[in-house]
């Protein structure tokens, strides 16, 4: 990725800032600067040293590339300017999105060192219009993948088989992912419940196989909540396909066979209930109720005898993506430091085993 001048520094610097909710006081004051030359490197009239770049990248918890490397141009495209008056949701969203260029640049370290290869990207071949499209382009990687109508074990691989590179991170927020020519990563919050990460992730998987939202077939003229709906009508068809709700939700006892399809398919039960309107099951006016009471503990246990095992928890990297960092640390292509902080908190340096004395010929 190209290099950026002065002014998008300090752009990003005020970005930062404000998603971190700061005040250029505040700021200033944290970095032992004063708050007029704050202003001044935001405003792209002062340039930074290395020293400061160091103390402005410790404040605001953003590494120094997320300050000197040019975003990709549909994540600039995406990614909302943070202002003063905007919502957390917002600054989440970019703090969010700071982290996915971090992780894209992690998976560039790796491929450009040759330690990990990069699959095809699974793009639909078809256009997509609608939410129709986009659940039938759901079918057609499950049948790529000879998923078929099984559940599937987890999100993760699932991507990773399709090309995608996911980190699950402890920030706060959703997801969000990019393509960057033949590198495609996400990254998912593992804050919200099991159910909604891999929704999420699956949501952040159509992106990558319906194309990028600002130029496929959806069209720049629908709103991005259009788009949105579109794609999560690929992933709600993905982790719970309708033919299976269709074929096993019938009868008098339809709570409890669906209770076990979410249980099952690891779903959430918001997921699985408009799957099972859409399959026809229940009434679409119904869903908001049926949404409301959510099966217990001892529901789950009663429908299958266990709860749901959460996915895309304690596994933040991508095996793939982990064996490649390993091989670059044993191959000493990186420091024991880096190799940590490429794992993303998956070890630490007490994790990694202890190198062999290297005996040279006199």
């Amino acid at each position: 990725m190209e290099s950026v001048g002065w002014s998008e520094i300090g752009g990003r610097v005020r970005e930062c800032r404000l998603a971190a909710g700061l005040s250029q006081e505040g700021l200033a004051g944290k970095i032992g600067l004063e708050r007029t030359k704050l202003a001044k490197i935001e405003s792209g009239d002062r340039r930074v040293d290395a020293m400061e770049l160091a103390r402005l990248s410790s404040a605001l918890g953003v590494p120094m590339s997320h300050f000197l490397r040019r975003w990709p141009p549909v994540l600039s495209r995406r990614a909302q300017l943070v202002d003063d008056t905007d919502t957390e949701a917002a600054r989440q969203s970019y703090r969010l999105d700071a982290s996915l260029l971090t992780w894209l640049h992690d998976v560039r370290q790796l491929v450009k060192l040759e330690v990990l290869p990069l699959q095809p990207l699974l793009i639909y071949p078809e256009p997509v219009h609608n939410a129709h499209d986009a659940r039938v382009a759901a079918r057609w990687v499950r049948d790529h993948l000879d998923l078929r109508n099984e559940p599937i074990e987890t999100l993760m691989s699932v991507c990773a088989q399709a090309g995608q590179f996911v980190l699950v991170t402890d920030l706060p927020g959703e997801g969000a992912s990019v393509v960057d020519e033949d590198v495609a990563v996400a990254v998912v919050s593992r804050q919200p419940d099991p159910g909604r990460r891999r929704t999420t992730a699956a949501h952040e998987l159509g992106h990558l196989v319906l194309g990028d939202e600002y130029s496929s077939d959806l069209g720049v003229s629908a709103s991005r909540a259009d788009r949105e709906s579109v794609v999560d009508a690929f992933a709600a068809e993905l982790l719970l396909p309708e033919e299976v709700v269709a074929k096993h939700v019938v009868g008098a006892d339809r709570r409890s066979e669906l209770t076990r399809l979410a249980a099952v398919f690891r779903t959430s039960w918001s997921l699985a209930v408009r799957q099972a309107a859409f399959a026809g099951v229940i009434e679409v006016g119904q869903v908001a109720k049926w949404c409301s009471v959510a099966p217990t503990r001892a529901e789950l246990r009663e429908a299958v005898g266990w709860a749901p095992q959460a996915d895309l928890s304690s596994v933040r990297v991508p095996p793939s993506y982990a064996h490649a960092v390993m091989v670059a640390w044993h191959e000493d292509y990186i420091t024991t430091a880096r190799a940590v902080e490429l794992m993303h908190g998956q070890i630490v340096a007490d994790d990694l085993p202890i190198k062999p004395d290297v005996d040279f010929e006199p």
